[in-house]
């Protein structure tokens, strides 16, 4: 199957048109007439990634490699250093990072991580479930193995519960909850929350969006398409990790 018509699939799968004005979700390495051998999926790539899969493979990954202003190919820069891998081995490269999110994503992960159906549009997704906020972070950080979350706390009783997988404080403004699970929680976005009176948890972006890979295997599969699910390690450690290596 060529690269365009595999495209044309990832597009009925999750429209690329619905990425965000600042995304580069689509087409990051390629020949659009090029005939693909193996399709990998992935969160993200990396070097060992690159190493590891067949020439002449399509990448797939939630992320997408090119993402602001590339001015220059600097062979040990990042990420040129990646972009000239890929090439050399002759492999393909698309992302779906915001329209994936606002139709799979995180539907997918309130329903198979955390077991609650939700509701809601684009980024934030909306459920009811009554809990201390202490209960809500024993029960967030068994179901995202999370050894070492961050927080901030609210003494409210947890009623609503928003969840945005990725890096979501920018929403805070918008979210209508108790609770708010997202990651990449920065100071600011921390010292809002505490002001605006929501509870936070930080569940990690990595931690979060690290189902990429198999929901869309599963899609393609619907559609007769095999892909193999590649894995990278997360490039963040906390203490306990590296004391129990």
């Amino acid at each position: 199957m060529k690269l365009k018509e595999i495209y044309a699939i990832l597009d009925e799968i999750s429209p690329f048109a619905l990425q965000e004005k600042w995304d580069n979700s689509g087409l990051q390495v390629g020949d659009w007439e090029r005939e693909i051998e193996r399709i990998y999926v992935c969160i993200d790539l990396d070097s060992e990634l690159i190493d590891a899969i067949e020439p002449g493979s399509l990448l797939i990954t939630h992320h997408p490699i090119i993402f602001g202003k590339l001015t220059s190919i600097e062979y040990n820069s990042y990420p040129a250093k990646l972009l000239v891998q890929m090439i050399k081995k002759d492999i393909s490269h698309i992302a779906m990072h915001t329209n994936f999110d606002k139709t799979h994503l995180n539907r997918y992960v309130a329903k198979e991580v955390l077991g609650v159906e939700c509701e809601g549009e684009e980024f934030i997704c909306y459920f009811d479930k009554e809990l201390s906020f202490d209960e809500s972070l024993a029960w967030v950080s068994e179901r995202f193995g999370l050894s070492c979350p961050r927080y901030v706390p609210t003494a409210k009783k947890i009623e609503r519960i928003a969840l945005t997988t990725g890096s979501g404080g920018s929403l805070l403004d918008m979210v209508e909850a108790d609770l708010f699970l997202t990651g990449d929680l920065k100071y600011h976005d921390a010292m809002k929350a505490k002001e605006l009176g929501i509870g936070v948890i930080d569940i990690g972006h990595f931690e979060s969006e690290r189902y990429f890979g198999s929901v869309l295997e599963a899609q393609l599969k619907k559609r007769d398409i095999q892909a193999i699910i590649a894995t990278i390690k997360n490039p963040l450690k906390v203490m306990d990790e590296r004391v129990h290596q």
